[in-house]
């Protein structure tokens, strides 16, 4: 019961880590477009990044695949640049659900691979990996659902408080213009690594 709480912990930290942005970032740009009313979806979206993490966590820790860390840290910030680029083209116009989900899973399986390592260094003297995944996974997933929950709130505030003042700027403007910051943070990361 230890091992599966510290491996949770380990999960639920690394998420909310401020040092790691890139989760930040992509958290915020896959969910800034949604309010409340749509937390079905985002529920799912956030659930199935989920799945696509731990099974690329899977993959490496089995030596099946493992990818050049150079190419993952440059792949993640990419990830979130394309995610924000669709909020600005696309803001639920042409809503599908079934590619967000396939999206979340292969940009899981993007952000996973970058954990990839260090998770293999924790748990290397182990035989049995089951029980750190497992904990790790729900760690991860609670974090996300935590972080959107709060970008949800801020969303909705953001809709009263223009609704409340008689705004002319709609929440569309103000998701195109949050993911054009993310943007430019995640273009910086890019910058950084080179």
């Amino acid at each position: 019961m230890n091992d599966l709480l510290f491996y949770f912990e380990t999960g639920f930290l690394h998420v909310l880590d401020w040092s790691a942005i890139d989760h930040l970032l992509f958290f915020c740009a896959l969910t800034i477009v949604y309010t409340f009313k749509d937390i079905k979806t985002v529920f799912w979206v956030v659930t199935f990044f989920t799945f696509g993490h731990t099974l690329s966590l899977i993959l490496s820790t089995s030596n099946i695949v493992n990818p050049p860390p150079k190419l993952i840290e440059f792949l993640i910030p990419s990830t979130i640049i394309l995610t924000a680029l669709h909020n600005i083209i696309f803001y639920k116009k042409n809503q599908n659900s079934f590619f967000e989900y396939i999206f979340s899973i292969f940009f899981g399986l993007i952000h996973g691979f970058g954990f990839g390592n260090y998770f293999e260094m924790l748990t290397d003297s182990l035989d049995l990996k089951a029980i750190p995944l497992i904990g790790f996974a729900v760690g991860v997933e609670m974090s996300q659902l935590i972080i959107v929950f709060v970008i949800l709130i801020i969303n909705t505030i953001s809709i009263q408080i223009n609704l409340l003042i008689e705004s002319k700027i709609s929440h569309l403007f103000q998701a195109k213009l949050v993911s054009v910051i993310i943007i430019l943070l995640s273009l910086n990361l890019i910058y950084e690594m080179i």
